[in-house]
């Protein structure tokens, strides 16, 4: 007898390759985590929220993303790893799942006087070949066609040994660039008025020279006195003409002062290399306003403002020289590209192509390749960043975003949220640091860092999907379906700010009355005109405190008690009660401790290996020397205040022997714009995009005016913390201030007493006033994109 047996059916085991589906974080410390332990789901998207400096970034930037980042560089050769920043290993327990991360951030590209969007996305390689390839008349190979090469030709004898003979041949070479000769490739020449360099009544020991860092107890002072060109004890207006010459126009010439042999060179061509080399947005603010006042810039007359010389400028396809392209519209420039059919460079049009369809997907279609990378915002440099990665054939790797919607109009947030999900459908994980709702929402997984922010952050809240969120009853759940309401009745102007026939960039001729004694919204989607109507057409000077979202960059010296001044009476306060100098109590100057120059740690550098950083034995980490912390201050040493966060030290010297007005009035404004959980001692490099935002905007409210201009100044804020800028702008207006804001955010827009809508579009179809009216008017008329947003957003 037999049994038939059906045998059964199993799953075939699980290959051990594709048990890794997780990114596990445990133990992480850096900054303000407390031991956070979290896992990520690969191949989804994650949106981290929480309030600004709630340690967001501290997880997703200075943990998983820096180590996925140092374990990269370990790979290359010790002798490549020495060309390369050092990383150290973040503090945490265990990191596992890593994959590559690609990490696109806030930081506003370097201000580069040689730098344009073409240069910084490679478009300009491209097109550079393809003019040296199709252009007619053909004038050479790419680098005539770049404006950052100089042409240069020689000649001379060449001694060549073979062997046992040696030979002079005359060998001559010649390299053709595309640099304009005349302003060198910037576009732009300058013309120095001398008055700004020297008081001609005085002699040059009597402190002639007007110059920065051109004092006659310096170098400088001793290269002028010792030259022998011109007697240092002569007023100026005495100089002959020789004598006036070689002080002002001197080529490099070789001395010898001191015994030392030195180059000393005029006045003028030294400024040049020093000062006019740099972009003017990166030099520091007191030789910025020098160079304001001394140097009057304007378009090169030789080529126009194209950077480019006459050859590069004679090639042309189609009719088009490159200059004309590079000043095209990125859209037309597409629909330019598309146009040629050339099938001998068949690869780079596909290339370009790509590109250039690329800006136009992400919404950057009205900008142009001869646009300076100085002059984008932090939203269009951080979407740039992106372009390259758009056509990537990459899969399984982390990309990681720090707030994306930066910059943008809720319009635009859709075309950024569809790239995020591309990006993630092709295999890759997403992780996004994130404010706005509308990009949280399509998240596939949540991860809500708080409770607060600094020591009263660093955990995690919550851990799910969008719908738990809601219901999580965390600050950000709470938040998450906030929206502001229309003001039942606006203020009335006490004024009006005429512009007429504004152009810069985009604007075409525009004439608005701006209201004065309110507070004006202007608005438009990204490269509508605004920032240019703003910025270009409110006349700054007297009365006008313009705050841009120009980055604050610091030292690990640098902390809010530097920048913002409010160590000055702090250090004055100590001095007196003590009877001693202000110098004592500052870590950069007598007081600091003499085994670490005041910086707390001791750097070791271990060449291409990561440095260490160990506490000073000497101070305890405290910066100060022992002498200096035996005077104090109300019970406090100048450490202990430092330490403070800027609510205790707000209460601290608000009353008793400590009171010091000065001070509290600068804590003042940090309370008001939800700084009050940072701590004064803080190094600034710690703190994150939106935290350094609003501790520029405290500072400048310190700046006696009657105009504020304000740019976005919600990026980086917290659902929550809107409401308290919204508190503070009002402040500003209740107190007679008139306050312009540009801004996307819906609940800014609500807020306002009047709107102006800049648009239709972007580029060529922007530049023109759409709107001007109340909030109110918008949302009925619902005749702008900008009033069909807002009218979803308050429910109307």
């Amino acid at each position: 007898m037999t049994t038939d047996t059906t045998p059964e059916t199993t799953a075939p085991a699980r290959h051990p390759a594709d048990s890794h589906d997780l990114i596990r974080v445990q133990g992480a410390r850096v900054n303000n985590l407390k031991d956070v332990s979290v896992e990520l789901p690969k191949r989804r998207l994650t949106v981290f929220t929480g309030v600004s400096g709630s340690g967001k970034s501290s997880l997703v930037f200075g943990t998983i993303a820096a180590d996925s980042q140092r374990m990269i560089n370990e790979t290359y050769s010790a002798f490549v790893q020495g060309f390369m920043p050092t990383l150290a290993r973040p503090d945490v327990d265990v990191l596992d799942g890593l994959t590559t991360a690609i990490i696109v951030d806030q930081e506003r590209m370097g201000a580069n006087i040689r730098s344009t969007v073409g240069t910084a996305t490679d478009a300009n390689a491209m097109l550079r070949i393809l003019f040296s390839r199709l252009g007619q008349p053909r004038i050479g190979s790419p680098q005539a066609f770049s404006f950052n090469v100089a042409s240069v030709s020689g000649a001379g004898a060449v001694t060549i040994e073979r062997g046992a003979t040696t030979t002079k041949e005359r060998r001559s070479f010649t390299l053709t660039g595309g640099m304009c000769a005349r302003c060198e490739g910037t576009g732009k020449v300058s013309d120095i008025d001398l008055s700004q360099l020297y008081d001609d009544t005085k002699s040059l020991n009597e402190g002639a020279l007007t110059i920065p860092g051109y004092s006659m107890d310096g170098w400088y002072g001793r290269i002028f006195a010792g030259c022998g060109f011109f007697d240092p004890d002569k007023p100026i207006r005495e100089f002959t003409e020789r004598e006036l010459h070689d002080l002002v126009y001197k080529e490099p010439t070789k001395i010898k002062v001191e015994g030392i042999n030195l180059t000393y060179e005029g006045l003028v061509p030294r400024i040049q290399k020093s000062f006019l080399s740099k972009d003017v947005d990166a030099l520091q603010p007191h030789i910025r306003a020098f160079v304001e006042r001394t140097v009057v810039f304007g378009t090169c007359p030789d080529c126009d403002g194209t950077r480019l010389n006459a050859g590069a400028r004679s090639s042309r396809i189609g009719g088009v020289n490159i200059a004309e392209v590079c000043a095209m519209q990125i859209s037309d420039l597409a629909e330019w590209v598309r146009g040629l059919d050339e099938p001998s460079v068949a690869p780079l049009l596909v290339s370009l192509q790509e590109t250039l369809d690329s800006f136009v997907s992400i919404g950057l279609g009205y900008l142009s390749l001869d646009r300076p990378s100085g002059t984008l915002s932090g939203g269009e440099a951080q979407r740039i960043k992106m372009i390259r990665h758009l056509g990537s054939s990459l899969t399984d790797v982390t990309y990681v975003f720090d707030e994306p919607t930066i910059g943008l109009h809720p319009h635009d947030i859709q075309r950024m949220n569809d790239l995020l999900l591309r990006l993630r459908d092709k295999g890759n994980t997403v992780l996004v640091v994130e404010h706005k709702p509308e990009t949280i929402v399509i998240a596939d997984h949540v991860v809500d860092l708080g409770p607060g922010a600094g020591t009263a952050g660093g955990t995690i809240c919550f851990e799910g999907t969008v719908e738990g969120l809601r219901g999580s009853g965390t600050l950000t759940g709470r938040h998450f379906d906030d929206r502001a309401r229309l003001k039942e009745s606006v203020r009335s102007a006490t004024g009006a700010l005429q512009i007429r026939g504004a152009t810069t960039h985009n604007l075409r001729d525009v004439d608005v009355d701006i209201p004065l004694g309110v507070l004006v919204v202007v608005t438009g989607v990204a490269g509508s005109g605004k920032s240019s109507l703003v910025h270009g057409s409110v006349p700054a000077g007297a009365g006008v405190v313009s705050i841009d979202q120009g980055a604050i960059r610091g030292s690990r010296r640098s902390n809010p008690a530097t920048y913002t001044g409010v160590l000055e009476p702090i250090r004055k306060a100590f001095a007196k009660v003590n009877g001693v100098k202000p110098a004592l109590f500052s870590a950069n100057s007598e007081g600091a401790c003499p085994t670490c120059n005041g910086a707390g740690v001791i750097y070791t550098d271990l060449a291409m290996m990561a440095g260490v950083a160990t506490t000073c034995e000497e101070c305890e980490g405290k910066r100060f020397q022992a002498s200096v912390l035996e005077y104090h201050l109300g019970g406090r040493d100048i450490s202990e205040v430092l330490a403070m966060s800027v609510v205790e030290a707000e209460e601290f010297f608000a009353a008793g022997e400590q009171r010091t007005p000065a001070a509290h009035a600068i804590l003042d404004r940090l309370v008001d714009v939800g700084l009050g959980y940072v701590s004064l001692g803080q190094p600034l490099p710690t703190l994150s995009g939106g935290e350094r935002q609003r501790l520029k905007l405290a500072t400048h409210m310190a700046d006696e005016g009657g105009i504020y201009v304000l740019d976005e100044p919600t990026t980086g804020l917290h659902l929550a913390d809107v409401e308290n800028l919204l508190g503070l702008l009002d402040r500003l207006v209740d107190s007679g201030k008139s306050v312009i804001v540009v801004e996307h955010h819906q609940a800014v827009m609500a807020h306002a007493d009047w709107i102006v809508d800049l648009g239709p579009g972007a580029g060529h179809d922007g530049g023109r006033v759409v709107f001007e009216g109340t909030p109110a008017d918008l949302v009925a008329a619902r005749s702008t994109l900008t009033g069909q947003h807002l009218a979803a957003y308050v429910g109307a």
